[in-house]
């Protein structure tokens, strides 16, 4: 589908859901608002002291490239209860963060409609670094946060939607770039402990290694969970980042390292809970579980060159991931059981830049800038292989050795036409290798694939404290190198041509119509509608616990953020989301066009106190609603509602006492549910049930934070 023609389509939804919006705006602007107050910390509003700004408070960058475009600061994220690393993402409105299985592997994310899996259609970097990993053992675009320290975070910018020339693999839903600090003015110790067999200690400061300035980070935690198999999660993490002024510029130089093992207790058939086989926090196979690492160097250089500003970042990473897991019980092996090893040991490196130099361009004042990301993934190996108790058993379905190379360049070029109008023009260009040595000689090959991926922005404004954005653009996520040379299903290796090659490639092609104001003092809304059009889907295979390349399929929806200062020391949020996905073909004995998992509606809301006397604290709620489990909608997961809260007290200028609560009312309710047949010890045969992994009952966090 053309973009000029993604681009009509949104334009004549927009007239559909023109009643939508107008009620939407009518509703806001009863809305009562005060002068924000916004303030800025210089690392982190639970540990340093606070500067107080007053200012309007904006929800985005400004300029902004679309209504849906945003940063999350460091004070926007301490005043949030986090109960996990990968939450910090579920400061972007639509977000939702959850778990299928340990807490040591990466999350489950949904979002604009999509179960992201583990992270394909969101691209995630840390420092210029990539946190997407491709061909991965446990799913495409595997993204593992855990290894995130929250404190050490400066800022999150994100933007839905593929509409910038920035944006790379996996950035069709959208994209998100974490930055750590660079400075600390102030050591940091924080002790917390809790309920479920929780601790963590984290000390992070400044020590003097050199001319220029460094920090150093290291963090230690235990957690069990409410599981009837304590969890045992055992984590260690690790960053030193020592940064020099040079010429017109810095560098910096960072180490990063993270480590943990785990106990799993995985989703479970429903069958098996009412009927008293396992209790709401039991599993089916005790030996679940994995160990993971992650190591980084970077070298980041900023500065002033040609009459512009270069930015360039060069990394290697080292990654593994040993998971064990059991998602069909007994249907494969009536004996064992079907536990299932997912190994997957790499290297990364690449090297990612760009400039950006003011011009005149048609008498008009312009900013070009150039871009490039190159990227090499040494896998070897990358395994599936039966299991039992939690070691390797029998022979591998899968090892492969794997060698993925990537090459991009892009242009975008930013206009600012009159006072009030400007666009954003941008082009992508992608060329991929796959190169697959496989245990069985049919899955081995190479191959490669290439696509130009256009933008364009529109920006009107502002009149009257408002801004109108029109965007369009075209991105990607590519597809595991496996299944792009593969020509035998490894289940079936004798039976020639059993498994098809897939697009290595699959274009997604986006638009959005969006307005952002400032309607009311204290008050900053957002409102967009959107669509995407994918080439191929993927859909959740319970089978191996992957994902597989599928139809092609259409969602649009429509967004309302809103953030209110109503005084001085107390924050409102409010976001809303309601998306429409649907498959577009129509096959052979088609089951129905809708998308299983699909996230249609989720809403988010808060309140947050900050510099009320000594005191500090907030309440958030988040609601992820129901979503289709088979493509003819005849089975549905549960919707779930949760509350947490947090209270602080800063006995001085340097100790401050906090506490969490997570699961503020106890509820009963699903993190996630999926449904597919398997077969419980004892039963003569599959079973098609709702699988579900229960959401954590309360749990209780005490931290004492003290500077020095």
């Amino acid at each position: 589908m053309g973009l000029g023609r993604v681009i009509t389509q949104t334009l004549a939804s927009g007239c559909r859901c023109a009643r939508a919006i107008a009620r939407a705006i009518a509703c806001a602007l009863l809305m009562p608002g005060s002068i924000a107050v916004a303030s800025a910390q210089t690392v982190s509003g639970d540990v340093l002291d606070v500067v107080r700004v007053v200012a309007q408070r904006v929800p985005g960058p400004d300029p902004a490239d679309s209504a849906s475009a945003g940063v999350v600061t460091a004070s926007d994220l301490a005043q949030r209860s986090l109960a996990r690393p990968a939450e910090v993402l579920e400061a972007i409105p639509g977000m939702v963060t959850t778990q299928h299985s340990g807490a040591g592997k990466a999350n489950q994310y949904f979002f604009r409609g999509f179960n992201l899996d583990h992270g394909t259609d969101f691209e995630t970097t840390l420092d210029g670094m990539p946190m997407n990993l491709r061909t991965h053992a446990h799913g495409q675009g595997y993204t593992d946060l855990n290894m995130l320290i929250p404190e050490l975070v400066s800022r999150i910018d994100y933007l839905k939607g593929p509409y910038l020339a920035s944006q790379g693999d996996f950035a069709t839903a959208g994209s998100a770039a974490i930055r750590y600090v660079d400075r600390l003015d102030r050591d940091l110790l924080v002790l917390a402990a809790g309920n479920q067999g929780f601790g963590r200690a984290l000390f992070m400061g400044a020590p003097q290694l050199a001319a220029g300035r460094t920090v150093a980070a290291l963090e230690v935690g235990h957690e069990n969970g409410p599981w009837a198999l304590p969890e045992n999660l055992r984590r260690i993490n690790g960053v030193v980042r020592h940064t020099q002024a040079i010429d017109e510029g810095q560098v910096s130089i960072a180490l990063m390292g993270y480590q943990a093992g785990w106990r799993a207790t995985d989703q479970v058939p429903s069958r098996a809970l009412s009927q008293g086989l396992i209790d709401r926090f039991g599993s089916i196979d005790p030996t679940d579980g994995g160990q993971t690492h992650r190591y980084s160097l970077s070298v980041d250089l900023a500065r002033q060159w040609a009459g512009g500003t270069l930015r360039s970042t060069a990394y290697a990473i080292d990654s593994l991931l040993d998971l064990y897991s059991n998602f069909t019980g007994f249907m494969v092996d009536r004996v064992n059981g079907d536990q299932v090893r997912q190994m997957d040991s790499r290297k990364v490196y690449g090297w990612n830049g760009h400039w950006s130099v003011p011009v005149r361009w048609l008498g008009h004042e312009a900013e070009t800038t150039a871009g490039f990301d190159l990227r090499e993934d040494r896998i070897d190996p990358v395994v599936l292989q039966p299991a039992l108790g939690g070691s390797p058993f029998g022979i591998a379905t899968r090892r492969d050795r794997v060698r993925e190379t990537s090459m991009a360049g892009w242009i975008e070029q930013r206009v600012q036409w009159t006072g009030w109008l400007r666009s954003i023009a941008g082009l992508r260009l992608v060329s991929y290798g796959f190169d697959v040595e496989s245990n069985l000689a049919a899955n081995s090959g190479r191959r490669t694939a290439s696509m130009g991926l256009p933008k364009l922005s529109l920006v009107a404004g502002p009149w009257a404290r408002t801004e109108m954005f029109l965007n369009g653009g075209q991105g990607f996520h590519s597809n595991d190198a496996r299944g792009a040379v593969a020509r035998v299903d490894p289940a079936t290796p004798n039976v020639p041509n059993s498994a098809v090659p897939v697009t290595p490639l699959v274009r997604g092609t986006g638009a959005e119509l969006g307005i952002r104001g400032a309607w009311l003092p204290g008050w900053q809304s957002s409102i967009s509608l959107w669509t995407l059009a994918l080439a191929s889907e993927l859909v959740f295979d319970g089978d191996t616990g992957t994902t597989v390349p599928g139809r092609p399929s259409r969602r649009e929806g429509l967004e309302w953020s809103n953030r209110y200062a109503a005084r001085d020391w107390l924050t409102l949020e409010l976001d809303l989301a309601r998306t429409r996905a649907r498959f577009t073909d129509h096959p052979p004995g088609n089951p129905g066009n809708r998308i299983p998992e699909a996230l249609q509606s989720t809403a988010a809301a808060g309140a947050s106190i900050s510099g009320f006397g000594p005191w500090s604290g907030g309440i958030s709620m988040r609601y992820f609603g129901p979503r289709p489990l088979l493509e003819d909608g005849s089975v549905r997961s549960a919707s779930t509602l949760t509350w947490n809260a947090q209270a602080g007290y800063r006995f001085d200028r340097s100790t401050r006492l906090r506490l969490d609560v997570f699961n503020l009312f106890n509820r009963h309710a699903d993190e996630i549910s999926y449904y597919y047949a398997s077969q419980l010890r004892g039963e003569a045969s599959p079973v098609n049930d709702t699988m579900v992994h229960p959401m954590a009952s309360r749990a209780l966090r005490a931290s004492l934070v003290k500077t020095f």
